[in-house]
């Protein structure tokens, strides 16, 4: 339950949270399947666990939703084998499903079942899509994009952004069908451990997990800069000071006002971009003071794409994909909050596709509106002190072109707001991503720690902890610093969609190997396997694009080797992580072999009988073609 942070006794709660959940419990309710306590010891990661799982027939067909609910009463047990973990669900009624108790887990897949951890449920859909926009929508858009205008011309702005959404669409429905599938915190970061590969699974998520914590301290810093464009003689440190306070109280609330708080970010930057759009037309089309039609001028003069040569254009073209890949990222935060959503099946799916289509049509809209209102040679695009100086925004020197005295500050102040947002985003996603990795064995346990009131709270302080980094904003090396972090994990983003749609074509093998139907899964895929395929393919030609561009850049005069690691340092760091893992523990094995593939724990059991009746009913409430089209996309 939500208490009110305005009142005393919130505060005495939230004190009270600090102290770890009662271990001995009568159970607990995970998505109507009760885990009871088996009145045993906890086992530590070598042992092996005994878990009860009961479930009850429920049908209502007469409540308010006409859904319904499984509670099906049966019971897995699994027994001690040596030094193998046996985690998986049997059923009294289908003794065929007694096999999978002798298939062997990889042991460096969960430990303890991760499905037990007892984050709060209280994310409806509306949280899960502000979160993910809160990830998204930052500096990519407001800032970046005017150094991606500089570099390719507007045209390649809005060929690479949609290249790029066409493989995040279907990342997203991979990511969809496994999150309803298997609701557990972190997400894809159990996916890619327990179907491609342990090994993988580290390097990857250690590579994501870098991203976030180095997001947060170059986020505060962002913010700092920004407000360089009122006043210049504060000193850096003092802002960075109050904007990470600001950011350590939200992220020491319960998750539903954490929820809220993201949400009222959130909603700022939404009716920002629904502003600016509006603005921007009007612009174009010579409705500001200074007046005169622009509409396609500076694709014309200067030109759409950068260069005087084919070459030099599509090299312009190709540098301006990783930029496009990197401001996407945080779309996948609808499957780090899996674990904490309200009902998994419905509001998974929905908010990865609305969020999709939110964020996708934000960056297009906005970004071939600027290419309108902006010659890529403007100088000022060049004039920022980093590249987060939000004086180097396009979309401010687009409202200072058109004339407009006064909506330049407050376009400056949206961004100031969009910079927290995604800096208190990164320490939501990096706080549950160090919880999911430290029960898998990829982390220290003390960081899996969930106190009372439902908050990773150890990983949250060590995530808030690296973010006093950020004090260096007052410093003539920030800029220095920065880049070389943002460089240990600037491809993370990429590396990380690859893996979930990798995850997600083994999955389906898996699935035809072990014979389990896809009608047992809550979500399928609109893109399906193929659409997986698809979105690797594109994100590897993405890869070679970059590579290409961070060793010969452009402008430069024959390969750069501090540019190369600038932009590429990251994939050497995934491979040592890669190849340490695999030599450390002795893993000879590439992949987890299909048939040992584990596809029972944690996984949210469906009634098929119930599920059909369900669909049948919400099949009858979409009689009309545009509730049939709203419910396939959103």
């Amino acid at each position: 339950m939500v208490g009110n942070p305005l009142k005393k006794v919130y505060w005495k709660d939230v004190i009270d949270g600090f102290k770890a959940p009662e271990t001995a419990s009568t159970g607990d309710e995970n998505n109507g399947v009760n885990v009871l306590s088996t009145g045993t010891n906890i086992l530590d990661n070598t042992s092996n666990m005994s878990i009860t799982n009961h479930h009850q027939n429920n049908h209502n067909l007469s409540n308010e939703k006409s859904s319904f609910e499984k509670f099906d009463s049966k019971t897995s047990t699994h027994e001690k084998s040596g030094f193998n973990n046996n985690s998986s669900f049997t059923d009294d009624d289908d003794d065929a499903n007694n096999s999978n108790d002798k298939k062997l887990r990889d042991r460096s897949v969960e430990h303890e079942d991760i499905s037990k951890i007892k984050l709060n449920k209280d994310l409806d859909i509306r949280h899960l899509l502000t979160l993910a926009v809160g990830g998204a929508i930052g500096t990519g858009l407001f800032v970046n994009s005017g150094g991606s205008l500089t570099s390719g011309g507007p045209a390649s702005l809005v060929i690479a952004w949609v290249i790029v959404s066409t493989c995040l669409f279907t990342v997203i429905n991979s990511l969809g069908e496994l999150a309803a599938a298997f609701p557990v915190v972190g997400g894809f970061n159990v996916y890619i451990t327990r179907f491609v590969d342990s090994s993988f699974g580290f390097s990857i998520n250690l590579n994501y997990l870098a991203q976030w914590l180095v997001l947060l301290p170059l986020e505060l810093v962002a913010a700092s800069i920004t407000i360089r464009y009122w006043n210049e003689k504060i000193n850096s440190d003092a802002w960075v000071a109050i904007f990470y306070t600001v950011i350590a109280f939200a992220n020491m609330l319960d998750v539903k006002s954490f929820g809220e708080f993201e949400f009222i970010l959130s909603m700022i930057k939404i009716l920002a971009i629904i502003g600016f759009t509006i603005l921007g037309i009007v612009l174009s089309c010579g409705g500001g003071p200074r007046g005169g039609y622009i509409g396609g001028k500076y694709w014309h003069n200067p030109g759409a794409f950068v260069g005087h040569t084919s070459g030099t254009k599509f090299k312009g073209l190709c540098s301006v994909f990783v930029t496009a890949a990197f401001s996407y990222s945080g779309i996948e935060m609808t499957a780090v909050s899996a674990a904490e959503s309200l009902n998994p099946r419905e509001t998974i799916p929905k908010a990865a596709k609305r969020t999709f289509w939110l964020i996708t049509a934000s960056y297009v809209t906005i970004l071939t509106l600027i290419g309108c209102l902006v010659p890529y040679n403007d100088p000022r695009l060049l004039n920022g002190s980093s590249s987060v100086d939000a004086a180097a925004s396009p979309l401010v020197i687009a409202i200072e072109n058109g004339g407009i005295k006064g909506l330049p500050s407050l376009m400056n102040a949206i961004i100031l707001i969009a910079i927290v947002s995604v800096a208190n985003s990164a320490v939501y996603a990096c706080s549950r991503c160090m919880v999911s990795m430290a029960h898998i064995g990829n982390l220290p346990k003390v960081l899996s720690k969930i106190d009372k009131r439902g908050r990773p709270i150890n990983a949250t302080l060590a995530t808030l902890f690296f973010g006093l980094l950020s004090f260096i904003a007052a410093s003539d090396k920030q800029e220095e610093v920065f880049t070389w972090l943002s460089a240990l994990s600037g491809l993370s983003t990429i590396f990380c969609w690859m893996a979930i749609n990798i995850s997600h074509i083994r999955f389906r093998q898996a699935m035809t190997v072990q014979d389990i139907s896809l009608e047992e899964l809550p979500y399928i895929s609109q893109t399906g396997v193929i659409g997986s395929y698809y979105g690797v393919i594109v994100l590897f030609l993405v890869l070679v694009a970059s590579f290409w561009t961070s060793l010969f850049p452009l402008g430069g005069n024959g390969a750069d080797v501090e540019s190369f690691f600038e932009g590429y340092l990251s994939l050497p760091i995934l491979i040592v992580c890669y190849v340490g893992h695999k030599i450390y523990f002795k893993r000879k094995q590439l992949m987890v072999p299909l048939e040992e593939m584990d596809l029972y724990s944690g996984r949210k059991q469906v009634d098929l009988a119930v599920l059909r009746e369900e669909l049948r009913i919400e099949a009858e409430n979409r009689k009309s073609f545009w509730a049939r089209f709203l419910h396939v996309w959103c």
